[in-house]
């Protein structure tokens, strides 16, 4: 089956243009679990609770805050958010080329495939070629729902990878790692180290030898706990009833009728007589459709 795209973009530099469009790379499968209610069963729902207030908060009356100094903020409407977004653009602008063995792979944060769009498969290919000869990939601006993210191209099988990356004051200092004090090793401590990692040693790294262990034990176990009916349906919550206007037309005239052929609307009167034929008529025909 072949691959959806989640978007796509032009990728830009010098007077070149090249339509792509992006497909996700990577998809968690770890299991998550949800918070439920021990006595019933259901899934708990947070709710925003102030502390000052002694209240809990609806969404309306939400607004965004930066902090600027301990327990210190400034508020921010949606209007001044929008103002401050990067300019709208579609294209991913790559600024430089840099040699591949000079990127630490420390600053990757996720992947997204890239494939050409319509118009741009010989444009593609050929920048393609091209980092793999030279042994370089690209490093670029992209935009993206108001904001601009660091990135990174570089060849991949027969055609693209996009890393987003970190920016610098995003990545912490190694140095700052206490290591210990440096020690001295006799060589037949040495030479064990490395019969160790001899022993242990492949040609490659082979994802697929791996699993998530912990995953498939929790999915076992779910499965097991449903073959013994050892599990927790949480009855549906009921919906708002919607009420539909000509049904409630209806009822309400029925019950109205109904009433007037009981003696109990307004009193025990009972209805002229004379007007019973002309009631009957329009009964006949249905009420009338209500106006918007």
């Amino acid at each position: 089956m072949a691959a959806r795209p989640i978007g796509s973009t032009a990728i830009s530099f010098g007077l070149v243009s090249i339509p792509v469009k992006l497909y996700t790379a990577t998809s968690s499968q770890g299991v998550h679990f949800n918070q439920l209610h021990k006595k019933c069963g259901s899934r708990l729902k947070q709710r925003l609770f102030c502390p000052v207030d002694d209240e809990y908060v609806e969404r309306d009356d939400i607004v965004k805050g930066f902090e600027v100094g301990k327990n210190q903020y400034v508020q921010f409407t949606a209007e001044e958010l929008t103002g401050l977004e990067t300019e709208r653009s579609h294209y991913l602008e790559l600024v430089e080329f840099v040699p591949e063995d000079s990127v630490d792979l420390i600053y990757v944060e996720r992947s997204i495939y890239l494939g050409p769009d319509k118009g741009g498969d010989k444009a593609f290919n050929l920048l393609t070629k091209a980092m793999r000869r030279t042994g370089r990939i690209a490093v670029g601006r992209y935009r993206s729902h108001g904001k601009e993210h660091l990135v990174l191209i570089r060849p991949y099988k027969k055609g693209l990878i996009l890393h987003h990356v970190y920016y610098a004051n995003e990545v912490r200092a190694y140095d700052d790692v206490d290591l210990g004090e440096d020690q001295r090793f006799s060589d037949s401590e040495e030479s064990l180290a490395d019969q160790l990692i001899g022993s242990l040693a492949s040609e490659a790294f082979e994802p697929k030898k791996y699993r998530d262990e912990y995953a498939e034990r929790v999915h076992k176990a779910a499965e097991e706990k449903v073959a013994g009916q050892d599990v927790t349906i949480v009855p549906e919550q009921p919906q708002a009833q919607i009420i539909d206007l000509f049904e409630a037309l209806k009822q309400s005239l029925r019950e109205v009728e109904s009433k007037r052929s009981t003696g109990t609307e307004g009193g025990t009167a009972q209805p002229d007589a004379d007007a019973q034929p002309e009631k009957r008529k329009r009964t006949a025909k249905g009420p009338k459709k209500a106006s918007a």
